[in-house]
Formats: structure tokens, C-alpha cells, sequence
């Protein structure tokens, strides 16, 4: 037998940045290396354990090299979030791709454990054990290996071991697409890594990703302008309204030179880079009533977890904002501003998931896609996005 593929020898290889694809920052820890998706100096500037959570869980983030082994391993700790009072979440998804095609789908057990008390909204982290992902049977020949990690939760890295020697994945030419969102983005509710909307799409527009979707954390942030503003890219699309609603973060009067701030900082570093503006998808909680959104606690003392907004149709007058403002306004943005920019465009996200799609696909929690609802979206943002005439189109 060949002795790089005695299943007894194993080799370890270190991981380092070349070997990873979709993180913007590499910290290390104690036990090994944390991506992030955000750089050391923007976390610094925002103290909100809500943004340090999901940008440190890896979505669209993968290990990508070559390689002629026929199993692998790879050692993680998982940070696994418990909601109080609720049953416990699977656990997260890691997708095995060779060559570009799905080949395996696993977990790890162990990790550590995040438990959070909604009504108290405090969190505490328990430390656990290394888990081990193991993939076997690959075919016996050179080919692109990538893992993508998962979406929901934060994870360590610690070894990789294989029964022959990996090499950094070759640059295939792709374009980079820049993606910022929300939890929709980020992957919320979709049933694995490469299964997000932003990750099917990235795959129909033969694409590499990076993706910025921070769940409950899209919010106009200057320092998540100054990351997209820094992060090379070919195209960039930009997902903004819900976060803003939900949070009932600022009124009519800061939100429209928030976007054109955010807007014009980004241009700072790509000033001719095709630049989409995507407006929220239907979301009839929110269409027409202001947050704050809320737990709906009818739906909690059940066990269910379903999301109302609490403001009154009223306050638009006074600048509150549904996602029917934050529509028209983006739209007039963007028109008023590609008379000056060419490369500016805009996206309905209704086009995406609009009144018909709510109907065939409600959303289960009243905020967040299901499994087929990503796969939904995706084909229509690659139709209209990445095919022509859409910005995207080669």
C-alpha cells in the first residue's frame, strides 16, 4: 500500500490563512485558530456581544485546498448556543465539497456551550472538549477539496490531518462578490453552509464569496463601511432595512445620510466596482408597523418562537421607519446618486421574495427564510443578479 494513504499515517498540517477562504481576520487562542469576519480594529470599536457572536461565526467561511487523500480529519471546538427554556438546536452543519460538488455533510459534537436567557437577554459560556470531523472515501486522485464551516456557530480551529500531503487551493479566476446583510444573509434557518442564499448564489454566478451577512447587525455601522471599503472585491452588494426596523435603531432623519455615508465610504475604495443596493424582502410584520420587533409571547408560553413588531403605524409621521420607507428611500438614493455613478444599482428585495412567495413560502418564525425559501431567493437573485442584464452579468 501506497504509505500516504495508510490509514495509520496521518499528516497534520498547519492551518494558515492560504488554506482558508471568506475570513477577513485570524485570531489565535489557546487551542488554535478563530476566523472572524470582521478585523480586530472594528471590533474594537462596538462592544455588543449580539455583533462579537455572529461575526465570529464563520458563515461562508471554508478550508480550500488540493489534495490526493481519501480521508481527512479536522479538530474543532464549536460554540454551541442554547436558548433557555427551549429545546436544543442541532447541531451546526460543516459541507464537504470536491471539485466544486457536495461529497459529505457532518457535525461535530462537543465544544463549548453558549446559553442565553432571552427575557433576561444575559449569556453565559461554559468551556467544552475538542469534537473531531471525519470524512473518508474520497476518490483517490489530485481535486479541490473545500469544508465550509458553520454558519451558526463560532469555531475554533485546531488540526487538520490527512493520509496525504494538501497544498493552498490554486486561484481559479473567479470574481470575488462582497456580500453585507442581515441574519437572512448571514444564513439564518437554511439547512447547511452551502445551502445560504448568498452561498447557492455565489455557486449559480460561479462566484467566490465573502460573506459579511451579520445576523441582527446590519446596521449602517461606519465600521463595517471602512471592512468593505478595505476588502478587495470584483462586485459588492449591500442588504439593508431590517436590522434597522427591528432595532428601532434611528429615525428618517439619521437613516438617509447613514446610507449615503455608508455608501460614499465604500466608493472610497472601490469607486468604479459594480455596487448593488438590495432593499429588505416582504416581511409583513414590519411592511407598514415600526419596531422595535419583540418575542411574540403567545407564541413563547407554547414553546414557539415568532416575532412581532411593537411600534404604532402613527409614528411614521414622526420618522419611524417600516420597510415600506426604507424601500422608497433607498430606491431614491440610489437613483439620485447613479446619475453621478454608473456603476450604482438597485434591487427590490420583493423581487426576491415578494407577496406570492409569502403566501407559498410563509415565514415560519414571522422574520427568518426556511431551507427551501434560501434556495428560492437564491435562484432569483442569480436570475436577475448574475445573468444578463443583471449589474452582475459577465
Amino acid at each position: 500500500m501506497d504509505h500516504q494513504h495508510d490509514p495509520r499515517t496521518r499528516i497534520t498540517t498547519p492551518i494558515t490563512a492560504d488554506l482558508l477562504r471568506g475570513a477577513l481576520d485570524l485570531e489565535r487562542t489557546e487551542r488554535g485558530l478563530l476566523p472572524h469576519r470582521l478585523p480586530a480594529w472594528a471590533r474594537a470599536q462596538c462592544a455588543d456581544p449580539q455583533l462579537a457572536r455572529v461575526e465570529s461565526q464563520p458563515a461562508g467561511v471554508r478550508l480550500a485546498f488540493r489534495t490526493r487523500a481519501t480521508a481527512l480529519e479536522l479538530d474543532t471546538v464549536p460554540t454551541k448556543t442554547v436558548y433557555a427554556g427551549f429545546p436544543a438546536r442541532p447541531d451546526g452543519v460543516y459541507d464537504l465539497l470536491v471539485d466544486g460538488r457536495l461529497a459529505g455533510r457532518a457535525s461535530v459534537a462537543g465544544g463549548d456551550t453558549l446559553t442565553v436567557d432571552i427575557a433576561t437577554r444575559t449569556a453565559e459560556h461554559r468551556p467544552g472538549p475538542i469534537g473531531t470531523l471525519r470524512f473518508d472515501g474520497l476518490p483517490d486522485r489530485l481535486k479541490d477539496v473545500e469544508i465550509w464551516l458553520p454558519y451558526n456557530e463560532t469555531t475554533e480551529l485546531v488540526a487538520l490531518r490527512t493520509d496525504a500531503p494538501v497544498e493552498p487551493a490554486p486561484d481559479r479566476g473567479r470574481k470575488v462578490w462582497l456580500h453585507h446583510g442581515s441574519s437572512i444573509s448571514h444564513g439564518s434557518d437554511a439547512a447547511s453552509p452551502t445551502t445560504t442564499w448568498a452561498a447557492l448564489a455565489a455557486a449559480l454566478g460561479d462566484v467566490e464569496l465573502i460573506n459579511l451577512g451579520l445576523g441582527g447587525s446590519a446596521l449602517l455601522d461606519p465600521f463595517t463601511a471602512r471592512t468593505l471599503r478595505d476588502t478587495p472585491a470584483d462586485l459588492i452588494s449591500i442588504k439593508i432595512g431590517i436590522n434597522v426596523v427591528n432595532q428601532d435603531l434611528m429615525r428618517l432623519r439619521a437613516f438617509v445620510p447613514a446610507v449615503h455615508g455608508f455608501l460614499d465610504t465604500i466608493r472610497e475604495g472601490h469607486p468604479g466596482t459594480p455596487l448593488l443596493v438590495v432593499s429588505p424582502i416582504l416581511c409583513p410584520v414590519v411592511e407598514d408597523t415600526p419596531g422595535p420587533s419583540a418575542l411574540d409571547l403567545t407564541a413563547l408560553s407554547v414553546g414557539q418562537i415568532r416575532f412581532r413588531a411593537t411600534g404604532d403605524p402613527a409614528e411614521r409621521a414622526s420618522g419611524k421607519l417600516t420597510l415600506g420607507i426604507i424601500r422608497d428611500e433607498l430606491a431614491r438614493i440610489v437613483e439620485q446618486r447613479a446619475a453621478d455613478d454608473p456603476n450604482l444599482h438597485y434591487l427590490d428585495g420583493r423581487n426576491l421574495y415578494g407577496e406570492a412567495d409569502a403566501t407559498a413560502l410563509p415565514l415560519p418564525d414571522q422574520l427568518h427564510p426556511d431551507a427551501a425559501t434560501h434556495q428560492h431567493i437564491a435562484q432569483r437573485f442569480a436570475a436577475l443578479v448574475f445573468t444578463a442584464p443583471g449589474p452582475f452579468a459577465p
